[in-house]
């Protein structure tokens, strides 16, 4: 069975797991409807991206 040879340093600890944080989702305000939306998604509710109609709205 494998045994680390040395204590791994704070530091190094810390390096390895800077990795590991989670990233925070992007959220605006939509324009028309004052309802927070993902960046550069389409809106399913509307079919709406970049004030075009893309897709036909869910109703």
């Amino acid at each position: 069975m494998a045994v680390p040879k040395r204590k791994t340093s704070k530091s190094k600890r810390n390096m390895r797991r800077a990795h590991d944080a989670l990233t925070v989702e992007n959220w605006v305000e939509d324009k028309n409807t004052g309802e927070p939306v993902r960046r550069h998604h389409i809106d399913l509710k509307t079919g709406m991206y970049k004030g075009r109609q893309v897709i036909e709205a869910n109703d």
